[in-house]
């Protein structure tokens, strides 16, 4: 394999030579050496800041059809070049190659949308008379872009969260200072080169490489309009915190529960719930982590998950035949087991799994951990799913509702009784009926509530919070 190198691109150039420094880039699975990315310094991170401040106001002179065409010709690229983006991707996450086609597949889908967006972004006029002190005066209202955005990804979607920031961001005539996880920085290279072979404007977006110091000036400076971040809720605190008056939309994950009644469709719970708590390896916001399962249906549910899991391999994430590749580090599946060990010791059983070899973390099943544990409790972000049984369909929704965050949830039943509660009560972004917490389409509104986070991605949603509305006042200016 010949080894990559991964630089930041500012004010339309290329960063770092070869002969700086360079940060070592290691696959998750094998520890094979990837390549090298050579992190952006202060005068760098500065650079970045000014151009963009720069170059905000000559590219709002960019009119829509042209930012439309510019992503419609990256979706098209990206399409040609699916199978290498998914085999990057998989090399340096560790994240399974059947889980990184779909990504790379809603990622050409997100731009396109982006795309269509970025011609949709209507005013409106609204009559003075409505008010007597506003007789023969119109206000007419339109959207205008906020000016630079910082876009900071993460690891375990890192193409596509991407595209939901840039995309949006440019479609809106904005400029970007994207800062991409660490873990991949080869990918997000290898993007913004398809965005400038499509067109855009090299000044219209910025990337940056490092960790969260890189993160944080560029979040607290004031040229920096709105943040955009993916990631922890104690980094969307320090965020929130640092952006003062600008500003911000955040995503910070959950540990999304799932209610299954005792008159669901047995099979296709069991067989959703396996797929979307262990695809990526649980590294998803919304990944199924605790399923409610009714008292009457528990066994039979139980056991057909058990079975589902059995059949899943793991393995290496560039096979074909995988479906669970690895985590994100070594550490990352050491804390995933501890946990686990932590919930058998207070009580938990092990349905399946609890073992981990290197970065490989054996899906596992657990059954009625206690409330306090952290698997229940807190984000595992990891192969993990706990099943909790119970009587009352009020206590269920509770105890969905007994959580710091409020992403999405999912409920199975056939009664409209159960779906009214559960819609009425649940405090969540997002609700899926007859389907999991694990269902997301990149077109519809995302984003949660409580510690889950501020604002909604999705396209159109996305260009809502990266414009702001301006109004002109006519007085006196036409009489009908």
């Amino acid at each position: 394999m010949t080894v990559k190198s991964a630089q930041s691109f500012i004010d339309g150039k290329w960063g770092a030579t070869l002969e700086d420094q360079g940060v070592e880039v290691r696959s998750p699975y094998s520890n094979e050496l990837i390549g090298y990315q050579y992190e952006t310094n202060e005068q760098g991170v500065e650079e970045a800041l000014a151009s963009a401040f720069r170059y905000k106001n000559e590219l709002k002179k960019l009119e829509a059809v042209d930012r439309s065409a510019i992503l419609y010709k990256a979706a098209t690229l990206m399409e040609e070049r699916q199978e290498a983006f998914a085999q990057l991707i998989s090399l340096e996450v560790g994240k399974a190659l059947k889980n990184t086609r779909d990504e790379v597949g809603r990622s050409i889908e997100t731009l396109i949308q982006s795309a269509e967006e970025a011609k949709r972004q209507f005013g409106e006029t609204i009559p003075g008379g409505a008010s007597s002190r506003g007789k023969g005066s119109t206000a007419l209202t339109f959207r205008v872009p906020v000016g630079v955005i910082a876009a900071i990804t993460p690891f375990n979607a890192p193409l596509n969260l991407i595209c939901h920031k840039i995309g949006p961001s440019f479609a809106a005539g904005n400029v970007t200072i994207l800062k991409p996880a660490p873990q991949a920085p080869f990918i997000a290279k290898a993007f913004v080169e398809l965005l400038l072979e499509a067109g855009m404007p090299s000044k219209a977006i910025q990337m940056v490489l490092g960790g969260r110091e890189i993160g944080e000036i560029i979040v607290a400076d004031s040229r920096t309009n709105l943040v955009s971040f993916t990631g922890s809720v104690p980094a969307g605190q320090q965020i929130s915190k640092l952006a003062g008056m600008k500003k911000v939309l955040v995503e910070l994950g959950g540990n999304a529960g799932t209610i299954v009644h005792e008159d669901a469709d047995i099979e296709r719970a069991a067989t959703l719930a396996t797929k979307t708590a262990f695809s990526n390896s649980g590294q998803s916001c919304i990944s199924v982590q605790r399923v409610y399962v009714h008292e009457s249906v528990f066994q039979k549910f139980s056991e057909k998950v058990k079975e589902k899991t059995e059949a899943l391999h793991v393995g290496d994430p560039l096979e074909e035949k995988t479906d669970i590749g690895c985590v994100v580090s070594k550490e990352t599946a050491k804390r995933i087991t501890s946990w686990v060990k932590e919930a058998v010791a207070d009580g938990a059983d092990i349905l399946y799994g609890g073992s981990a070899n290197g970065a490989q973390v054996q899906p596992t099943i657990l059954v009625n951990p206690k409330k306090e544990s952290k698997v229940v409790c807190q984000e595992v972000f990891g192969p993990v799913v706990s099943l909790i049984p119970y009587r009352d369909v009020e206590w269920a929704i509770h105890e969905v509702n007994e959580s710091a965050f409020g992403l999405q949830a999912g409920v199975f039943t056939q009664s409209l009784t159960v779906v009214r509660k559960v819609v009425q009560t649940l405090d969540m972004g997002g609700i899926v009926v007859n389907g999991t917490s694990n269902f997301r389409l990149d077109h519809w509104p995302y984003g949660g509530v409580k510690q889950s986070g501020i604002g909604r991605e999705g396209p159109r949603f996305a260009i809502e919070e990266m414009s702001e509305t301006k109004m002109v006042v006519l007085q006196d200016f036409l009489t009908l």
